[in-house]
């Protein structure tokens, strides 16, 4: 009876270390599929997180684009206007002797200089340079200066009656403003 005894011990024991080692098994491969879990979780969220810098990567990259873009633009819509502030004195001297009164013999150089003027303004004209227009206007303070005001009859207070200075745009800028008097 010994020797059943010490058989049915055996074949427990023999069973109970079966079983431990399923067990073991079991809790390895559950161990295994936590660990998976938790990698693949982990890569989840590490390929969300480049998702997103991807997306802000693209996006500032974008707005970028945009401003350098819209900054190029202003420079070619722009790029004359320093050499046109320089010319405009050209314009007032040219005015100036075009008013001055000259000899029958010098009418030819007069034209001459009148020709060289409207050039210069056709030139200035096609890069978007214009003439403010206020005379007989009311007065802008964006446009003009007023310099001068006199009381004239038949004359609403505020109107641009003189014209003492030029003064000139490019596009929607102001190169120079006019330099006016006003009626009170």
């Amino acid at each position: 009876m010994a020797k059943k005894e010490d058989k049915k011990i055996e074949e427990n024991v023999a069973e109970t270390t079966q079983e431990t080692t399923e067990t073991a098994d079991d809790i390895e491969e559950i161990v295994e599929d936590i660990n998976e879990e938790d990698e693949i979780a982990r890569l989840n969220q590490q390929i969300d997180k480049l998702k997103n810098d991807y997306a802000r990567a693209y996006a500032d990259t974008e707005n970028l684009k945009k401003r350098l873009n819209s900054e190029a633009e202003q420079v070619r819509k722009y790029r004359i206007q320093d050499f046109a502030k320089e010319i405009l004195p050209v314009l007032d001297n040219l005015e100036r002797a075009m008013a001055t009164e000259v000899s029958p013999e010098d009418e030819a150089f007069k034209k001459g200089v009148e020709m060289t003027y409207d050039q210069l303004v056709n030139a200035l004209k096609k890069e978007g340079v214009e003439e403010i227009d206020c005379l007989n206007k009311p007065y802008d303070p964006n446009q003009a200066q007023a310099i001068l005001q006199e009381k004239v009859e038949e004359t609403e207070s505020g109107i641009v009656i003189a014209v003492l200075q030029k003064g000139y745009v490019l596009k929607d800028r102001i190169l120079r403003p006019a330099m006016v008097k006003v009626s009170e």
